[in-house]
């Protein structure tokens, strides 16, 4: 991994609002990017991009849904070109529209392939962000992630969820090999902890990350770190404690 971009989910800070004010304190906190989701940008695209670009900073990757990637591919491929994205992210899927067999995750790995080869065409990457369902034995003993990923579907590696399902997030990196664009950095706080859902800042809960860094860094591809809680009730100390946290292992 060539230095990487450090960038800060702005779905983190979606419970304090104004947008411009985060933008500024993340700026001044030393963030290099933000990973913008869907209400940020779909309206006003451009207004978007100027947001970012008078803190000076870059929205390398952002979440759009499946259905408007999959169903709109070339206005979503137009959105990341006026925000300067050069990738998609497909960030999540409710619990109603996932499929319970290899087939029906197969099936939306095509549609994913699909915007994926479009997307490459017009010069960008594209991928998918997990969560903890990715992880669940289907009834082969595969698991939804294995069939998602590949080809040009590539990963945004939630690490916080990954070992919140359960699983050895080295391990899983280590699967996915070149596949991985991105790696959401997340940790989690101790097992019962029920304040701010059983996230932490990053360097405060109980992920080694001394010991995984290794592993991240060994993903050739993926030139972006985002930042993210699901839920912190004071989005500021996040933002700071998480940048220092990770600015210090990236070096």
């Amino acid at each position: 991994m060539a230095k990487p971009l450090i960038s800060f989910q702005l779905y983190s800070a979606r419970n304090f609002p104004p947008l411009e004010a985060q933008l500024e304190t993340l700026a001044a906190i030393g963030y290099d990017a933000v990973e913008p989701y869907l209400p940020l940008y779909a309206d006003d695209p451009k207004g978007f991009r100027a947001r970012i670009d008078a803190v000076g900073l870059a929205a390398p990757t952002f979440h759009a849904p499946l259905a408007g990637v999959t169903g709109e591919t070339e206005r979503f491929i137009d959105i990341a070109k006026t925000i300067g994205a050069t990738a998609i992210v497909v960030p999540y899927l409710v619990a109603e529209e996932r499929p319970t067999d290899v087939d029906g995750w197969k099936a939306i790995h095509d549609k994913l392939a699909t915007a994926a080869q479009a997307a490459q065409a017009a010069g960008l990457g594209f991928g998918w962000h997990n969560h903890d369902f990715e992880y669940v034995a289907l009834a082969d003993g595969s698991r939804p992630i294995d069939h998602l990923i590949g080809g040009l579907v590539g990963a945004e590696v939630d690490i916080g969820w990954a070992v919140r399902a359960g699983r050895d997030a080295a391990e899983e990196i280590a699967k996915l090999g070149d596949a991985v664009i991105a790696f959401h950095i997340k940790d989690l706080a101790p097992a019962g902890t029920t304040v701010d859902d059983g996230w932490a800042n990053v360097g405060e809960g109980v992920i080694d990350w001394a010991a995984l860094w290794p592993s991240i860094t060994a993903a050739k591809n993926a030139g972006v770190l985002v930042a993210e809680h699901d839920n912190p009730s004071d989005w500021r100390a996040f933002a700071e404690r998480s940048f220092a946290a990770i600015k210090a292992l990236a070096g």
